[in-house]
């Protein structure tokens, strides 16, 4: 991981590698930045104030060895970076004026995409995760991790969501089914309504038409009779077929004398010909325009019920027809809330007993996870200079009194055998950690029943239970030990060492107890020109780390005691395994 312009530390690189690696340095130096530094690169919330005085920008990168991470570098293409030489380059660039920039593999991303790929990779824990101890949430989580119960969990999940979704719509439809009646009622009576008009598609403007000639059928009548009369006279008057057979004649008796004419005798013979047809159809016509005032009443009528239908429905009878299938469709699904009240009641009783069930099997496998959890945390407390602590993990339905109508129970209440119990999503139980700090004390809260150096040691004692449940590669802990010291200082320095057999531990302690457990030993060494002050990250050697763990126990590096307490601590952390 490179570091660069982030608080104390100007530019640095940090490398770790398998095993525990511990940071240590005098108060100030800025071992937290370091941490700090990782939030950033697993997407946490960037500070422009942990930007270095005088820098443009803080900088950190991180390349991960992804060839044991299939799914890591999955994520990373699908977000477009790219996996080189099985390695990833995670960044994160945080602006004077607090502006934050990402990158997965060589592309920008957005930072909430850089957590979602860097979340699995990293398990953080520090003091404020101590007071996350003590949430019933996480103390659950925990002990569900332990149990591998997350298909059981996740089985109960679903069943308790469909449940919810279930009951929120019976409420929903229990509470409009006075509105829905009223809705059917108006409906109804615009279906019946349209229904025995009876109109049929486009009849509307089919009838206006109608209505138009027989309301003008004088008028049409004696204009066509008038046409036809100067079309075609029936009383020897002058008419438009004389003139034209006149026409016709004069240009025929001069055909042979020119080709052209004999052509034009041609067309005006065509004219003749149309002008005969036209005479024949409105002579026609004018017969039978007809005067029916029944039949003019008739489409009156039904014309002003179907202007009824289209005020209230639509603009036309399309529209109403429209309207009326899609009422009679709402009208199916109204007319059937009664049915769907009884099919969701018997769907929620349903779902209730599946509930009572998954959440009694989620239950009986917390019981038998809490015991084993308990044994084993117990068993590392001893290790860990505790040894007559006892944790108990209490896992106890939340039973409620008998409801006063069992048909019709409280929405977050289900009968489990003869008990009626609150649910959640996470189950039917409160599950808590117990300690006995002492023997012959009776087991309490954690809250109420652990100091802060107790507490430091339950949280390792639990991390390093859960440590094979875990697919997180890497844990980091960040002054965990506080509050702690002498030998128990060396059991947790001891058990640090322990974890680190199957992960990368990374851990920034102020005890040389537990920094000579290291397999890597990293010096935040802070220098001044007297007017900035910088801080760096060195490795150290074993002359060094002799040193360092000197000052750490003395606050003087060259003593020449505090050499020899170093030294020894180091031959004890190199026996822990003999």
């Amino acid at each position: 991981m490179r570091i660069t312009s982030l608080g104390v530390i100007d530019s640095s690189v940090l490398e770790l590698g398998p095993g525990l690696t511990v940071i240590t340095g005098e108060t100030g130096a800025g071992k937290t930045m370091v941490v700090t530094a990782l939030g950033l690169l697993l997407g946490g919330r960037a500070d422009s104030g942990a930007v270095r005085a005088g820098a443009r920008q803080a900088r950190v990168e991180g390349l991960i060895a992804a060839d044991a991470l299939p799914a890591l570098a999955a994520a990373v293409e699908d977000a477009g970076g790219e996996v080189e030489d099985d390695g990833i380059v995670l960044a994160r660039n945080v602006s004077a004026e607090g502006r934050s920039r990402a990158f997965a593999g060589g592309a920008a991303v957005p930072v909430s995409t850089l957590a979602a790929i860097a979340e699995p990779l990293v398990a953080v824990h520090g003091q404020s995760d101590q007071h996350r101890l003590l949430k019933p949430q996480t103390q659950r989580q925990a002990l569900d991790r332990f149990g591998a119960l997350d298909s059981l969990q996740a089985s109960y999940a679903a069943v308790h969501d469909d449940l919810v979704a279930t009951e929120r719509e019976l409420a929903e439809v229990t509470a409009s089914a006075r509105e829905r009646a009223r809705e059917a009622d108006v409906l109804r009576f615009g279906v019946d309504e349209v229904a025995a008009v009876a109109p049929q598609p486009g009849e509307d403007a089919e009838l206006a038409a109608e209505e138009a000639r027989l309301g003008h059928a004088d008028t049409l009548r004696g204009a066509a009779e008038q046409a036809r009369e100067a079309l075609s006279s029936e009383h020897g008057s002058p008419d438009a077929l004389g003139a034209v057979a006149a026409a016709r004649g004069l240009l025929e008796g001069v055909r042979d004398h020119d080709a052209e004419a004999g052509a034009l005798a041609d067309r005006v013979a065509e004219v003749s010909y149309l002008l005969s047809d036209v005479a024949a159809d409105v002579a026609s016509y004018a017969s039978g325009v007809d005067t029916d005032p029944a039949r003019l009443a008739a489409v009156s009528e039904r014309r002003a019920a179907l202007i009824g239908l289209t005020r209230k429905y639509g603009e036309s009878v399309d529209e109403v027809l429209a309207w009326a299938e899609t009422a009679s469709k709402r009208l199916l699904d109204l007319d059937s809330t009664d049915e769907r009240i009884q099919e969701l009641t018997a769907r929620a009783g349903r779902l209730r007993e599946e509930l009572a069930t998954a959440g009694a099997a989620l239950s009986q496998a917390r019981v038998a996870a809490a015991a084993k959890l308990s044994t084993a945390v117990s068993d590392e407390l001893t290790l860990l200079a505790m040894p007559h602590a006892q944790v108990t993990i209490r896992v106890a339905p939340r039973t409620v009194d008998a409801p006063a109508d069992p048909e019709h129970p409280p929405a977050d209440v289900v009968r489990v055998g003869e008990r009626w119990v609150r649910f959640g999503r996470s189950g039917l139980d409160e599950v808590e950690f117990l300690l006995a700090a002492n023997s012959g004390s009776e087991p309490r809260p954690l809250h109420k029943g652990a100091s802060g150096g107790e507490l430091s040691r339950v949280m390792l004692a639990v991390e390093v239970c859960l440590a094979g449940t875990s697919p997180v590669p890497t844990f980091v802990f960040d002054e965990v030990d506080s509050g702690v010291g002498g030998a128990a200082a060396v059991e947790i320095g001891r058990r640090l060492a322990t974890l680190a057999d199957d992960a990368q531990v990374l851990v920034v302690t102020h005890l040389p107890q537990v920094a000579a457990f290291a397999d890597r030993h990293v010096l935040v060494e802070k220098s001044s020109d007297g007017t900035i002050t910088s801080s760096g990250l060195v490795t150290l050697d074993d002359e060094g780390r002799e040193r360092e763990l000197s000052r750490m126990l003395a606050g003087l590096a060259e003593s020449d005691t505090a050499l020899a307490h170093a030294r020894e601590l180091l031959d004890l952390a190199r026996r822990r395994t003999a």
